[in-house]
């Protein structure tokens, strides 16, 4: 099974009221080329993946970027997350098989991963599928993609995976402690990792150039900050680290 999935976050689908009788209609357009023609396939599901509505789109000219928009009745059944875990996957199928296979056009209490009768895009050597400018949006009528600017679309990125490096002194013959505000609430406790300059996992590098690995104790894991301690210190000196933060869904 060969899928290209899309995780949304449900503080962002709250307001369509899915699994009740307001369920909202949604669309969702995207921009397709690809090397082979005929109906392809994908779905939107909920994060128990027992409640799936396959869908079908057409290429009818290959190598050639076009426009879709496919439009889906809002669910009244099932769970539908409304807080920081998954709220909608958005699956695009690229050889999903039978199995996995449901009618599209309606909503399903089962895991679908693809449409019935969709081509399979691994099934052909050498096939190509692109997809750009996914939108998920309340209502039937798709509009222009939404373009944001940098900053602001970069602290959405932030808050599922973060970057960094870490310069700071420690004591000679103790250790040293210190704190890393994010630069945004981090969507949950993120799984933090810290190597030195060269890649190697779990050591810093002292202001001398030297390696030296330590046992680290992270301490109030939150979405706003993490806390490190014990950095051992041969000398007064200050030390460097980079670190990775992920609260990916």
């Amino acid at each position: 099974m060969f899928v290209i999935n899309q995780n949304i976050e449900g503080l962002n689908i709250a307001n369509l009221a899915w699994g009740t009788a307001n369920a909202k209609t949604v669309t969702l357009s995207f921009q397709v080329y690809s090397s082979l023609t005929g109906t392809f396939g994908g779905v939107l599901r909920n994060s128990a993946d027992n409640r799936s509505y396959p869908f079908t789109y057409s290429i009818a000219s290959a190598n050639t970027w076009t426009s879709i928009s496919v439009t889906v009745a809002g669910d009244t059944s099932g769970t539908w997350l409304t807080n920081n875990g998954v709220g909608i996957r958005v699956s695009f199928g690229l050889g999903v098989g039978s199995t996995y296979s449901g009618t599209a056009g309606a909503w399903a209490g089962t895991l679908y991963q693809g449409a019935t009768g969709a081509t399979s895009v691994v099934g052909t050597s050498g096939a190509t599928l692109y997809i750009t400018g996914v939108q998920l949006e309340v209502g039937d009528t798709a509009t222009s993609f939404e373009h944001r600017p940098y900053d602001m679309e970069l602290a959405r990125c932030q808050r599922y995976y973060q970057v960094g490096d870490v310069h700071l002194f420690a004591g000679g013959g103790g250790s040293g402690d210190g704190t890393v505000l994010f630069p945004v609430q981090m969507r949950a406790n993120p799984t933090v990792t810290f190597s030195d300059s060269a890649g190697t996992a779990n050591t810093y590098t002292d202001s001398a150039g030297n390696g030296q690995s330590f046992s680290i104790n992270v301490n109030s894991a939150n979405t706003y900050r993490f806390r490190f301690q014990n950095l051992l210190a041969r000398t007064a000196t200050w030390w460097e680290m980079n670190y990775t933060l992920s609260a990916e869904l």
